[in-house]
């Protein structure tokens, strides 16, 4: 899967490259900038996953930073971690009011620091996910609010698991996910080595949406990988 991309808007070359260090060794992609007009302008063209904003900035500072990408279409549902060496309440209420997820005030712990950015992205799949209703892709709907799939507007009986796979499978359409991240996700704990367990559903969720399930059309092996749910048209 690619690694998310963190932007960090940060005049302190020291506490940029601290994070940015440490984000890296966390399997994450970072891009440091001391100001927010030129943040803007790579955003424009690169958007992140993940923002990290100082407060006390050269020009805009990290305010007006935030309240510009709740602004903007593209970037407004982005997380956002405010980062500053104030500690005053009313600071961290102006944040979160301007849409902030998280504050961390200076100077702080790398691994607190770590933990809060895996929460923000975890809370932001989770809000992904409850605010998808109902995907239709091909002659394939699900309907996640009754749990029903259904192929041609006839219902297709799923057992639990088979229908949390395919829901997986089917809100990261495009995506390469890969047997022990299924594995994880769907049961729920690290079962090292059984991917078979996915294979086995795999095939079972085939046989159950694909016309012909040795040479599926929605859910593609990638070789040595995992699995993805196609983004072409069926």
């Amino acid at each position: 899967m690619a690694k998310k991309l963190i932007y960090i808007v940060e005049d302190e070359k020291h506490i940029q490259e601290l994070i940015r260090f440490n984000l890296e060794e966390n399997g994450y992609e970072v891009e440091c900038f001391e100001d927010g007009e030129t943040m803007f302008e790579v955003a424009e063209r690169k958007k992140p996953d993940l923002f990290v904003l100082d407060i006390m900035l050269p020009g805009m500072d990290g305010f007006e930073i935030c309240r510009r990408i709740k602004e903007n279409y593209e970037l407004k549902k982005t997380p956002i971690i405010m980062l500053t060496a104030k500690n005053d309440e009313l600071d961290r209420v102006l944040g979160l009011e301007l849409g902030a997820d998280d504050y961390i005030s200076k100077p702080f712990s790398v691994r607190e620091f770590i933990a809060r950015v895996k929460v923000a992205f975890r809370r932001q799949a989770d809000s992904f996910e409850n605010d998808i209703k109902r995907v239709s892709v091909g002659r394939i709907s699900i309907d996640f609010e009754r749990r029903e799939v259904y192929k041609d507007s006839q219902i297709i009986d799923m057992t639990f698991k088979e229908f949390e796979l395919l829901k997986l499978l089917i809100i990261n359409r495009g995506k390469v996910l890969s047997r022990d991240m299924l594995l994880q996700k769907i049961w729920g704990f690290d079962f090292i080595g059984e991917t078979r367990t996915v294979d086995v559903h795999i095939r079972y969720l085939r046989q159950k949406i694909e016309d012909d399930g040795n040479n599926p059309v929605y859910i593609e092996t990638v070789r040595g990988i995992g699995y993805r749910f196609s983004d072409k048209e069926a």
